[in-house]
C-alpha cells in the first residue's frame, strides 16, 4: 500500500515529530511504501531518508497520514486522509473539515472535537516500543532521577530535591540538549520528570515516571505528580500533562513524590505502554479505519445498487400500469368518436324530416 505521513514540520525531536518518525517506520516494517511530507524539513527529515523513507514523491496514496490542519489542507486531494489531533489549544491541532476521519490521542481531545461537532475515535499516543525498552532494570532503591523538563528554572529546583536525597540528578532539554537517542538517556536513571510524550517514553523504557514539568505556555510548573496504576487514567485523560490533577510542588512536597518510588511500577510501566502506547498496534489501528472506510464505501455502493434495480422495478411496474391505462383511454377514445358519429348521422335525419 501506497501510504504517506506528515507533519507541519520534522526539524527537531518533539511530540508530533517523534510520532511521526515512529508511525513511519512501523508501517514500513509492515511491508507498505511509505514517504513522508513537511514544510519545515530538518534532522527527523534526514534520519528517514536515512531508513529509505523519502519524501513525498507521487500524486496519489491509498492512505495520507498526518498531524496537523496545515498539511491536511495540503494533501488533501492526494488521497483518503486521516488527521490525528494532538492537543485541545493548538491553532494546528484543530481539526480540519478536508481529513476524511479524525483520530485522538487523548479522551479530553475528543470531548474538545466533539463539541466542534467533529467525530474522531481515541487513539493513544503511539511509542516503538522496541527502540525504546529497558535495556538496564531500574534499581531497587532511587538512585537516578532524569528531568525531560523544558525549563531551566524547574531543573535547578529538581537538582535542589535530588541533592536532598543524595541522588543523582540528569537532564536533558530539548531546546538545549536535542539527543537524538533519548532512549539511553532514560535507561540511566530510576525515574523520569516529564510531561506528554516525555512520561510515555519513560514507560516504555521500564522507568517510573513523575508528570511535572513548566512549559513556555504555562503560567507556573504543574503536574499529576507520581504516576501509577492507581491514578494513571485520570493523568492521561489530559495527555499527562499535569491538567489533570494540576499538582504545585514546594521542594518538602516534591521529595515525598520522589519517596513514592517503587520499582514495580516500572514493570508496570512497561507492561502498559506495550498494551496501550505501543505504535506497533497503532499503525494497524489506523490500517483497519482505512478498510472499514472501504468496506463501507463498497456497502453503499452495493446498498445503492440494490436500491437502484428495486427503483427499476417498481418503475417497471409503474410504466405496465401506465400503458394498461393508456391502452383502455384509447380505446375509450375510438369508442366515443363511433358514439359521436351516431349521433350525427341521427341529427341530420331528424333535420331533413
Amino acid at each position: 500500500m501506497k501510504i504517506l505521513v506528515g507533519n507541519n514540520h520534522l526539524q527537531r525531536t518533539g511530540g508530533t515529530e517523534n510520532y511521526t518518525f515512529a508511525l513511519a517506520v512501523e508501517l514500513q516494517r509492515l511491508g507498505h511504501e511509505v514517504e513522508y511530507f513537511a514544510f519545515e524539513r530538518g534532522e527527523v527529515a534526514e534520519r528517514l531518508e536515512e531508513l529509505g523513507i523519502h519524501f513525498m514523491s507521487q500524486d496519489s496514496y491509498d492512505l495520507i497520514l498526518v498531524n496537523h490542519n496545515t498539511v491536511v489542507e495540503r494533501l488533501c486531494t492526494h488521497g483518503f486522509i486521516i488527521q490525528t489531533c494532538h492537543g485541545v489549544f493548538p491553532a494546528l491541532e484543530q481539526p480540519s473539515p478536508l481529513a476524511d476521519r479524525h483520530v485522538s490521542v487523548t479522551p479530553e481531545i475528543k470531548d474538545h472535537l466533539d463539541s466542534l461537532g467533529v467525530e474522531s475515535r481515541v487513539l493513544y499516543n503511539g511509542i516503538d516500543c522496541t527502540r525504546f525498552a529497558p535495556y538496564t532494570p531500574i534499581s531497587l532503591r532511587l538512585t537516578t532521577v532524569l528531568s525531560l523538563s523544558q525549563s531551566d528554572d524547574l531543573n535547578r529546583f529538581l537538582n535542589r530535591c535530588c541533592r536532598k536525597m543524595n541522588i543523582k540528578f540528569l537532564s536533558c532539554n530539548k531546546f538545549t540538549d536535542n539527543v537524538w537517542e533519548i532512549e539511553k538517556k532514560i535507561n540511566e536513571a530510576d525515574l523520569v520528570v516529564g510531561i506528554g510524550r516525555s512520561v510515555y517514553d519513560a514507560m516504555a523504557c521500564g522507568r517510573c515516571v513523575i508528570s511535572f514539568d513548566c512549559r513556555r505556555y504555562m503560567k507556573m510548573a504543574i503536574g499529576d505528580g507520581y504516576l501509577n496504576k492507581d491514578n494513571f487514567n485520570t493523568a492521561i485523560y489530559h495527555n499527562c500533562s499535569g491538567r489533570g490533577l494540576r499538582k504545585t510542588f514546594t521542594k518538602k512536597e516534591f521529595i515525598q513524590e520522589l519517596k513514592k518510588y517503587n520499582p514495580e511500577d516500572g514493570v508496570w510501566a512497561r507492561e502498559y505502554a506495550l498494551e496501550n502506547l505501543n505504535m506497533a498496534h497503532s499503525a494497524k489501528y489506523y490500517l483497519s479505519l482505512f478498510e472499514e472506510y472501504h468496506e463501507c464505501q463498497h456497502d453503499a455502493e452495493k446498498a445503492l445498487l440494490q436500491k437502484t434495480r428495486l427503483m427499476s422495478n417498481i418503475l417497471a411496474g409503474k410504466l405496465d400500469v401506465i400503458n394498461s391505462l393508456q391502452n383502455d383511454i384509447l380505446r375509450l377514445a375510438k369508442k366515443k368518436r363511433k358514439y359521436l358519429n351516431i349521433i350525427k348521422i341521427i341529427g341530420i335525419l331528424l333535420a331533413v324530416l
